[in-house]
């Protein structure tokens, strides 16, 4: 009897051991929430073009120009390097508002968000024609110029993208109605070519108004000879944003 008690005994206790390492062993779902804060200091040059003093009730152009990564993460000086701002450097004049900021983070990429909040509150404490915000970039920031056109469709009149890596999969989230121009060197090592071809064949098989110059046998500085285009310029003060 002693025997069969025991017996008995031992397989309750190896059972409710087994029992408790099942249940300790189970994994956990808990739905939660939690509100998050992102903050960036973002620096930036920001052009105002002749006769906006003069003109109190009139409405300008604004041009927002994305950076590459070389000059991410150092002094706002280094924006002069390339671009727009170097052209602004060396004296030439634009017939719009150009901002420029700069990625603070020399190995990450554009806080998109951020420079949309900046974007915002320029125009709004500026005379900007919300109608004609124009969006470029280059390398980096020619990436980052795409994911802008992806994320928010609605707000901009025009895009100039120069050698940057190209979001094909959600191509066709960019409004269709806004018109696109696409630059790129042939010999780019950095950033093939063929980021920009897949995505400007994307486009026109959807039937997106987009351009493409191609640079035969010039690199990953494609940008010298984009930003030094005066058609590019000619081109952007004709577009409008349209519904």
């Amino acid at each position: 009897m002693r025997n069969i008690t025991s017996i008995v005994l031992k397989t309750l206790l190896v059972f409710c051991l087994l029992s408790f390492q099942a249940c300790s062993s189970q994994s956990q779902l808990i739905a939660d929430e939690k509100e998050t804060i992102s903050i960036e200091n973002l620096q930036y040059y920001l052009y105002y073009p002749k006769g906006y003093e003069e003109g109190k009730n009139e409405k300008f152009p604004l041009l927002l120009f994305l950076h590459g990564g070389g000059e991410s993460g150092g002094t706002l000086e280094d924006l002069k390097s390339n671009g727009p701002p170097k052209l602004l450097a060396e004296g030439k004049d634009f017939p719009f508002l150009i901002l420029a900021p700069q990625n603070p983070h020399k190995r990450k990429w554009w806080n998109t968000r951020a420079v949309m909040q900046l974007l915002d509150t320029i125009i709004k404490n500026n005379r900007v024609d919300e109608d004609r915000v124009y969006l470029t970039g280059l390398s980096r920031g020619g990436g980052a110029a795409w994911e802008l056109a992806v994320q928010y469709p609605d707000k901009f009149a025009a895009l100039a993208v120069v050698c940057g890596m190209a979001p094909v999969p959600y191509a066709g989230w960019i409004n269709k109605n806004m018109p696109i121009w696409v630059f790129h060197g042939t010999e780019d090592k950095s950033i093939p070519v063929s980021e920009s071809q897949n995505m400007v064949n994307r486009l026109q098989e959807m039937g997106y108004d987009v351009q493409f110059t191609k640079y035969e046998g010039v690199g990953h500085n494609a940008w010298v000879q984009a930003y030094n285009t005066e058609e590019l310029y000619v081109w952007l003060m004709k577009q409008k944003r349209s519904e």
